[in-house]
């Protein structure tokens, strides 16, 4: 190894996808806990373009370099794992780089069968739909759910993940050919949003029971009509707007719960006990070929810009990936 690495930086500090230049900075060092890994390839998230726009720092000791997740190598060792070992990992920030750090507890090992493009998908979407959908959402096999943005990374990941345990699934997307898509991944109703009112949908299929809403905005009062009595709404971002209006009479008579999160700035020992969770439920899902990351397009890390022009474009279908090594 040497002492310095490739990684992507921001030039300026924020800007648009074109700021996104490699340079040469030190390799980070691990602390009692962390292990160091060889990054072969690395996840594309939308809070990372927020954070390249300015409006989403790291976490306190997390590095500036952004990536949230990433799958490759242990270079050393700690905890459950030891040098040559392949894992994916949940990290702070960082992943645009040659080398990483994390906490031992919040990598996991790669499931049989991936390779480092699929598993570099897995963390940061996984985490969220199991944190959001299972837990804040308290989905229930047999009820319902309704998610929004149906072949984004998420999308993709929560439509499988929760026709393995057993739910409905009724997802949204504009135009035919990404409802389509939709539907090959196991969604048992997928609605055009350029065609049809999505909750004049659900409500036909019998309502349901969670909402997975990364829409916001105006899609609010679409959620609560579509919500059958005693469901459940979580945000897990604001793409359509961060502000929503509320009929509190109609929150009432639903007996509904509006809920929601984010992900990275959990403390280390909530993203553990995510850790094991995952790796108990999601990871069998994964080996038994219920749940496959769906990888849109890759590049290589000095192409960041591009990858995350392509993500902005909205024409992704899934996951974009850097790879690294």
């Amino acid at each position: 190894m040497t002492e310095m690495m490739t990684a992507i930086a921001i030039e300026g500090g924020k800007g648009p996808a074109e700021a996104l230049k490699p340079v040469e900075i030190p390799r980070p060092t691990p602390k009692e806990g962390q292990i160091l890994i060889r990054v072969q390839a690395a996840g594309i998230n939308r809070p990372d373009i927020i954070q390249r726009l300015g409006f989403y720092p790291p976490p306190p000791g997390s590095p500036e370099t952004m990536g949230l997740e990433v799958a490759g190598e242990v270079v050393v060792g700690a905890g459950r794992w030891k040098a040559g070992d392949k894992v994916c990992a949940l990290l702070g920030g960082g992943g645009y780089a040659e080398y990483a750090v994390c906490d031992s507890r919040h990598a996991l090992p790669i499931p049989g069968g991936l390779g480092f493009t699929e598993a570099a998908a897995l963390p940061e979407t996984v985490f969220t739909v199991y944190a959001n959908v299972f837990e804040h959402g308290a989905l229930r096999s047999g009820e319902t759910l309704l998610l929004h943005g149906a072949t984004s990374g998420i999308g993709t990941t929560a439509i499988q993940m929760a026709k393995a345990f057993g739910a409905k699934v009724i997802a949204t997307a504009r135009g035919a050919e990404k409802a389509a898509t939709a539907r090959s991944l196991g969604a048992d109703v997928a609605v055009d949003t350029t065609l049809e009112a999505f909750a004049e949908v659900a409500k036909r299929e019998g309502g349901c029971d969670v909402v997975l809403d990364m829409v916001g905005g105006d899609y609010f009062a679409g959620d609560l009509e579509a919500l059958k009595t005693g469901g459940r709404i979580v945000f897990i971002a604001s793409l359509g707007g961060g502000e929503v209006m509320l009929p509190i009479g109609r929150l009432m008579q639903k007996r509904a719960a509006v809920t929601g999160s984010t992900l990275r700035p959990r403390d280390a020992d909530e993203k553990a006990r995510l850790a094991a969770a995952v790796e108990k439920l999601v990871w069998p899902w994964i080996e038994a070929g219920k749940v496959k990351p769906q990888v849109d397009k890759t590049f290589p890390l000095a192409e960041a810009a591009k990858a995350h022009a392509r993500l902005e474009s909205g024409s992704h279908v899934g996951k974009i990936v850097l790879t690294v090594n």
